[in-house]
């Protein structure tokens, strides 16, 4: 061992000797909220709308279409593995050949994503007190690269994800994959507090929450 590490290791020693032991810390938080589905959604609805999202609140039925006339103006769009097809069918009837399938054993490049309008995603769980939704880059989420870099992120939420607090979302997710936590559109501000969107994400969001 180097005399530089020795010595290195022997000052944490000394700083180390004369620390008090570590207290048990209490875990009286609160773990649940047994709240109904439409509290549920109603509390998740106000954060994203505050946030400035776009949310849409339909049946099963009424996700296709949503997706669609989210879709209009986009020239391409971006869609993971393993995407739910139904979600997509009037988008890709209304104008074919727009979209662009992405998977981990064939990726999109950046370039690609960056030249691509919108993705359509689902999600693992959300958040409704905090207004967060969390992707996990599971099938139909997907690499964590085209939920950040295509301008627009169309985000389909199933009711049967959303908790009403953050320890019911965290028992629900695997810590060790790649997680994504959006809370609104990308925006950040100045020092003048001056409020710029787009920056490290995609500036538009749109959140479509299905009922069960």
């Amino acid at each position: 061992m180097s005399s530089a590490r020795e010595e290195i290791l022997e000052r944490l020693r000394g700083a180390l000797k004369d620390a008090p032991a570590v207290p048990d810390v209490p875990r009286n938080y609160r773990t649940g909220v047994d709240a109904p589905e439409e509290e549920r959604i109603s509390v998740l609805v106000d954060r994203l709308e505050d946030y400035k999202a776009g949310v849409t609140v339909v049946d099963e039925a009424g996700v296709a279409p949503r997706v669609a006339e989210l879709l209009r103006e986009a020239s391409s769009y971006v869609v993971p593995q393993g995407i739910e097809e139904a979600w997509l069918a009037e988008a890709d009837a209304a104008k074919p050949n727009r979209r662009r399938n992405d998977s981990r054993q064939a990726p999109l490049s950046v370039a690609d994503l960056d030249a691509t309008s919108a993705v359509v995603t689902g999600s693992a769980v959300s958040v409704a007190e905090t207004g967060t939704i969390i992707l996990d880059g599971s099938e139909g989420q997907g690499r964590r690269a085209i939920s950040l870099i295509p301008d627009h992120h169309v985000c389909v939420v199933r009711a049967g994800d959303i908790t009403m607090i953050l320890p019911e979302a965290l028992r629900r997710l695997d810590g060790t994959r790649p997680l994504t936590w959006i809370s609104g559109p990308s925006a950040t501000s100045d020092i003048e507090l001056e409020r710029v969107e787009g920056v490290h994400g995609p500036r538009t969001l749109d959140v479509i929450i299905v009922r069960s």
